[in-house]
């Protein structure tokens, strides 16, 4: 038996899986299998993900008859994974290759942590404008400000999901299914790492820009409200629930140059 299953909601990239897909096949460790989930895309993408799972033995695709989100889509991922470790996936992305290596050994020699994660690259068209920082153990005061651990490059023990029944099916959690699930992890004490290497690369271009909606931000706002109170952080920690609604009224122009931007001031 493999000792990860890779979780992969898929949905609309069918332009974007062959480059996700061939970045897991070039990891230096190589004992996963892939279990992808599509998700009523109105393009090719189950034809692409089909040609894939006809020519590797360790993918597992199934198919949702209409489009049900993502909480929805990595439950019936999770349904599959029945490994020792838990690694996501997005369909526009890239897994640098030494990715699952680092990610596995992190977790074998660090038992008393269950989540393990890492900053991001970030690229569009024009290629790389940006990276996160990481090297750091998350307290649950990061749930104020936002997610503290990025969820795509992101690996986690199987016990862990089961523990907290996997992701939370409700409407007011769509596009914030990751932060929501930190937060039951954290509230049944489990404990996560943020790596200090950069081994995963997030496509944020101008269509990734395009598909933060409303209900978005407003389920963010539900979001942090609900760890506010889940995790019995500080009163005032609830006054960050209006930044999420403040951030949509930006135009998508500006939003994409303060973006940028607060990368190179990391710099």
């Amino acid at each position: 038996m493999p000792r990860i299953s890779v979780l992969m909601g898929i949905y609309n990239c069918a332009s974007t899986l062959p480059e996700a897909l061939d970045s897991l096949y070039a990891q230096t460790f190589q004992d996963f299998k892939i279990i992808l989930c599509e998700d009523g895309s109105t393009d090719n993408t189950y034809e692409v993900a089909r040609t894939y799972a006809d020519q590797h033995d360790n993918i597992v695709l199934v198919r949702n008859e209409k489009n049900m989100g993502l909480n929805h889509t990595l439950n019936r991922c999770l349904e599959y994974a029945d490994t020792e470790y838990c690694a996501r996936m997005d369909g526009d992305d890239v897994s640098l290759p030494t990715r699952f290596e680092k990610e596995v050994k992190f977790l074998d020699e660090h038992p008393e942590y269950a989540i393990v994660s890492c900053p991001m690259i970030y690229f569009d068209e024009k290629g790389e404008f940006g990276r996160g920082k990481g090297g750091y153990e998350p307290t649950k005061m990061v749930f104020m400000k936002g997610t503290p651990f990025c969820h795509a490059p992101c690996m986690v023990r199987r016990e862990a999901y089961m523990k907290v029944g996997g992701y939370t099916e409700s409407k007011k959690l769509l596009r914030v299914e990751d932060y929501h699930l930190w937060m039951k992890m954290f509230a049944e004490g489990y404990r996560g790492y943020n790596l200090d290497e950069c081994l995963y690369a997030m496509r944020d271009d101008r269509n990734a820009a395009g598909r933060r909606k409303w209900i978005g931000r407003k389920n963010s706002a539900y979001a942090i409200r609900l760890a506010c109170k889940t995790l019995k952080l500080p009163f005032y920690a609830y006054f960050y629930s209006f930044i999420p609604i403040i951030k949509y009224f930006i135009p998508k122009p500006i939003y994409m140059l303060m973006h940028k931007r607060r990368f190179k001031n990391k710099d």
